[in-house]
């Protein structure tokens, strides 16, 4: 049985009003009758699913520009973000989970009084894997957190692709209903500096009960300034107060940059920093026991010349290993890692991978060693494609990083998100941190990682944990440590020529019994 619906303003907003306005922080349910076509031709159908008959919206897998809105009631006055979660249903005998389609939501407000549209976001591409057997259920995370305006309506656009790569399903999927979820704001951010300048690219370690936070302070978004110098502070109370600032190194000749930290074999706190822009770029790295005074304690020679060497992690038979990248130019990148025998003081370069797209050059690696060879990392990406390819990589290894197997995940709400890993060695537990730029989001999300090792595509839903500013080259870069079973990431935030260095503090997860 097809409906028939017409799309007029009017229309939208009465189809609002049999969605029911929860209470606050209470789930909004918008059924397919809630909903109006708003692009291309879907239909409204009645569809058997299981033993009961309900209104689906009926999504093309053919056909490219199938999308439905509705509008829900006022969002409470004390949310800060949503939550966006589709029901989708499969009625063929077809489907099976070797097939994969994908959906996103464009989310939008509408200015009172006026009508404008404010705060509209086109989201990332979602890919999931069907469910074998018919009929069949799924629900689909297409948005885990959107910053919002509180009390105002949400206008929910809901479009499956199937022009995306990844969905490979070329039979029809029903969209059953969508709920949104106000949410809260994460726990406010700690503060590490904000001097005037650009602040930025924190790198942080505990030592001991100490957190140690260094970043780089210049002028602008700019790595090779002569005036960009690496400084440090120290804080004994999980961030909330620091002690004042160290200078690190600012060489006149370079523009220097925080791009790696970790721990040496003794313990004390390493630092790789970045030195462009002077008469020979390289890298140095700089030992401190105390957070406070740093030795010089290597300068490597490279070849190819990384633009970043990453975070430093104990392999076990191997010694100190540190995954770097180079290159931005198709043809001309490559990545792998260093290694060090001797706790820091020579290193050794291997490639794993050369001559590289840039779409597909892993960047801003980050790894946790799992235990009997294995090795689990992820990587950024520098791809910008709408395509639901644009995804973390994921890096893993089972002989102690001698070669590598390199894959695509489900992770894609990122812009050149940097993702920094902990290995919590209680639970088993790897959290991934990483900052949504352009959606002013810090996010992670947590897994056995069992469960991703051998399928990329089954990292779970993310979190957010920390909100900072939208703007999206002036904030960015994740990188976390851990003391005993609390978290803490830091970052930088800001807009223009003025960001700070600040860190969100993640407490321990509790676990269901």
């Amino acid at each position: 049985m097809k409906l028939t619906t017409s799309i007029t303003l009017v229309a939208l907003a009465a189809s609002s009003m049999t969605a029911t306005a929860q209470d606050a922080f209470q789930p909004i349910h918008l059924k397919a009758t809630d909903f109006i076509i708003a692009t291309g031709q879907p239909s409204l159908l009645t569809w058997k699913l299981k033993n009961s008959y309900v209104p689906v919206w009926s999504l093309s897998g053919g056909t490219v520009g199938q999308s439905v809105s509705a509008i829900t009631p006022p969002l409470p006055k004390n949310c800060a973000g949503v939550k966006v979660e589709l029901l989708v249903a499969s009625e063929e005998s077809s489907a099976k989970s070797t097939f994969s389609d994908v959906y996103r939501a464009h989310l939008s407000q509408l200015q009172p009084g006026v009508g404008a549209e404010i705060r509209g976001i086109i989201g990332k591409p979602v890919r999931t894997p069907l469910a074998d057997g018919a009929p069949s259920l799924r629900t689909i995370t297409v948005e885990p957190y959107r910053i919002v305006e509180p009390g105002l309506p949400l206008v929910v656009r809901i479009q499956r692709e199937p022009g995306d790569s990844g969905d490979t399903y070329p039979r029809p999927a029903g969209l059953v209903s969508v709920t949104v979820t106000p949410l809260p704001s994460p726990p406010p951010i700690r503060l590490v500096q904000d001097r005037p300048g650009y602040n930025s690219w924190p790198m942080m370690q505990a030592l001991g009960d100490k957190l140690v936070c260094a970043y780089s302070s210049g002028t602008a978004h700019n790595i090779v300034e002569g005036v960009r110098g690496v400084y440090a502070r120290t804080s004994k109370d999980g961030g909330k107060t620091w002690e004042p600032e160290v200078c690190v190194t600012n060489q006149p000749d370079y523009g220097e940059v925080t791009i790696g930290k970790g721990l040496d074999e003794n313990g004390a706190m390493l630092l790789w920093v970045r030195c462009y822009g002077g008469p020979k770029p390289h890298h140095s790295l700089y030992r401190t026991v105390d957070g406070t005074s740093f030795e010089l304690i290597s300068t490597p020679p490279v070849d190819p010349l990384p633009m970043q060497i990453m975070d430093v992690v104990h392999i076990p038979t191997v010694g100190l290993v540190s995954f770097w990248f180079s290159g931005y130019k198709d043809g001309s990148c490559a990545w792998g890692t260093m290694v060090s025998t001797d706790n820091g003081a020579t290193w050794t370069q291997n490639i794993v991978e050369d001559k590289l797209k840039s779409a597909d050059l892993p960047t801003e690696q980050s790894m946790v060693y799992l235990g009997d060879g294995k090795i689990l990392g992820m990587a950024r990406t520098e791809s910008h494609v709408g395509d639901s390819q644009f995804s973390q990589f994921q890096l893993t290894s089972t002989d102690y990083g001698k070669t590598w197997t390199k894959q695509r995940t489900n992770i894609r709400n990122i812009m050149s998100s940097s993702p920094s890993l902990i290995l919590d060695a209680k639970t088993g537990y790897v959290s991934n941190y990483y900052y949504e730029r352009g959606r002013g989001v810090i996010f992670r999300r947590r897994v056995k990682p069992e469960d991703v090792f051998e399928d990329p595509m089954a990292w779970p839903d993310a979190e957010a944990v920390a909100l900072g500013s939208e703007v999206p080259w002036e904030s960015g870069n994740c990188n976390a440590t851990f003391i005993g079973d609390d978290h803490y990431v830091s970052f930088y935030s800001g807009s223009g020529k003025q960001t700070s260095v600040y860190i969100a503090h993640v407490p321990p997860v509790k676990e269901e019994k």
